[in-house]
C-alpha cells in the first residue's frame, strides 16, 4: 500500500521553493507573525540564516551579498515595524539595479485593512521601490511566486522584488509542494536584442565622430559586457568615463581611460563631456551627480544611449540615438559595424587639459600630516589588487573612489 503524502504547510513551502531557487544565505530578524516560519527553518540546514541586530542591517546585508555573489539576496522581517525596517535597503537595491528578495511576515488574512496590530500597508509603501510586488492570500500559490519573483529579480535590470505573507498563510496547509519549472509573465518581456537599425545608426555616428566619448555605467557590470567595451574602445580610439558604479568597467590605468566623471570626478572627464562631438552613454542613467546642469550636458554632442530599461532612455538627457536591450548583445553587434580609428588630435587636447598633480611632499612621514590620499595609498600598497573595499556614503566614498 502505497504511503500516503503527508500536508505541507506554507512555510515549508517558502523555503522549499527557496532552496530550489539555490539560496544560500537569509539575512533576516525574527518577529510575531514570522515566528511559523522561524519554527521550521531547523529543519532545512542547507539554509543558513544570518541574525542581524535590525531589519535594515538585513536589507543591507542581502543587497550587498548580492553585489559580491552576483546572485539575489534574501532578507526576511516581520510585519509593521519589522516591514519597513526594510524599506532604505529596498530603496537602496533599486537605485543601485541590485536583485533583491524581500520577505516580509503580514497579520491575518481577514485583519487586513482593519489597522490591526503592526499592520502595514508595506506593499503600498514599496511599490515604488519594486520593480514588483506579491500580497500572497493561498499558501498553495507561494512556489509560482517564488519562481516569478526570482526571474523578475535577476532579468531584464535587475532589481528587489517584495513577497508579503499573512501568518494564517504560513500556517496553511496543501496536498504537496511542487515547484514550477518555467513561468509565464506576458507583461514582462526584458528586451535582449537590440534594434539593427538603431546600432547601424549609432555605429554611423560614432565612425563619423572626431571627439567621441564613451561613459559607462553600472549596466555594463552587471551585463558583463567589459570586454567587448574595451575592444570597442581600441577598435575605435575613444576615450572612456565612468560613473561611479562604473568603476571597474576598464583599468584606471588604461591609457584611454579619463578616470571618474561628475561633481566628484576629474578635470579631463568632464573637460571631454564639454567638448566632445559624440557621447555613448553606455548601462548609464545620466543621473545629476554626473551631469550637473541637463541643458549643459554634452550640448554640443550627439547623445547615443545604450540601456535594458527603455525607461532610462530620455529621462534626463535628450537622446538621439536610443538603442534598447543586453549591453553585452548590443557592443557585440556594434564592434562588427564601427571602422578602427584614430583620434590623437582629441587625445592631444584632452591631455592639454590634464590639470597637474601636486606631489605631497614632507621629509619626515612621522610629522606629516595625515592626508587621505597618502592612506588610500599605503592601503592599496599592504593588500595589493586583490581585496574588497566597503564603504558609506559620504565624502569618505568620493576619496576611496
Amino acid at each position: 500500500m502505497a504511503k500516503k503524502e503527508q500536508p505541507i504547510n506554507g512555510s515549508h513551502l517558502l523555503l522549499k521553493s527557496l532552496i530550489q531557487e539555490e539560496v544560500e544565505v537569509i539575512f533576516g530578524y525574527p518577529g510575531g507573525v514570522v515566528i511559523p516560519l522561524y519554527h521550521v527553518m531547523r529543519e532545512y540546514p542547507q539554509l543558513k540564516h544570518i541574525l542581524t541586530r535590525h531589519e535594515q542591517a538585513a536589507a543591507f546585508a542581502a543587497e550587498g551579498y548580492a553585489r559580491a555573489s552576483g546572485k539575489a539576496g534574501v532578507c526576511l522581517a516581520t510585519s509593521g515595524p519589522g516591514a519597513t525596517n526594510l524599506v532604505t535597503g529596498i530603496a537602496n537595491a533599486h537605485m543601485d539595479s541590485v536583485p533583491l528578495i524581500a520577505i516580509t511576515g503580514q497579520v491575518v488574512s481577514g485583519l487586513i485593512g482593519r489597522d490591526a496590530f503592526q499592520e502595514v500597508d508595506i506593499t503600498g509603501i514599496t511599490l515604488p521601490i519594486t520593480k514588483q510586488n506579491y500580497l500572497v492570500d493561498r499558501a498553495a500559490d507561494i512556489p509560482k511566486i517564488v519562481k516569478e519573483a526570482f526571474h523578475i529579480a535577476t532579468t531584464g535590470r535587475p532589481g528587489p522584488v517584495h513577497i508579503d505573507i499573512p501568518v494564517d498563510v504560513f500556517r496553511e496547509e496543501v496536498k504537496s509542494f511542487i515547484y514550477p519549472t518555467r513561468v509565464n509573465l506576458p507583461g514582462y518581456r526584458p528586451k535582449y536584442v537590440g534594434s539593427l537599425r538603431s546600432i547601424r545608426r549609432a555605429a554611423d555616428f560614432i565612425n563619423d565622430s572626431n571627439r567621441p566619448l564613451v561613459i559607462a555605467g553600472h549596466g555594463v557590470l552587471i551585463s558583463r559586457a567589459w570586454k567587448e567595451l574595451i575592444q570597442l574602445l581600441e577598435k575605435c580610439d575613444i576615450p572612456i568615463t565612468h560613473t561611479l558604479l562604473g568603476k571597474g568597467v576598464v583599468p584606471e590605468d588604461h591609457p584611454l581611460s579619463l578616470g571618474m566623471i561628475g561633481m566628484h570626478g576629474t578635470a579631463r572627464a568632464n573637460n571631454a563631456v564639454t567638448r566632445a562631438d559624440c557621447i555613448v552613454g553606455i548601462g548609464v542613467r545620466f543621473d545629476d551627480r554626473i551631469t550637473g546642469k541637463l541643458d549643459l550636458f554634452g550640448r554640443g554632442a550627439q547623445i547615443i544611449h545604450i540601456d535594458i530599461d527603455p525607461a532610462e532612455i530620455g529621462k534626463n538627457i535628450s537622446t538621439h540615438i536610443p538603442v534598447v536591450g543586453d549591453v553585452k548583445n548590443i557592443l557585440e553587434q556594434l564592434l562588427l559595424m564601427v571602422n578602427s580609428s584614430d583620434h590623437r588630435r582629441w587625445f592631444k587636447e584632452l591631455e592639454e587639459i590634464k590639470p597637474p598633480i601636486p606631489e605631497l611632499v614632507h621629509k619626515n612621514e612621522l610629522t606629516a600630516p595625515l592626508v587621505i590620499s597618502k592612506v588610500a595609498k599605503k592601503v592599496r600598497e599592504k593588500f595589493g589588487n586583490n581585496f574588497l573595499v566597503v564603504t558609506d556614503v559620504g565624502q569618505h566614498q568620493m576619496w576611496t573612489a
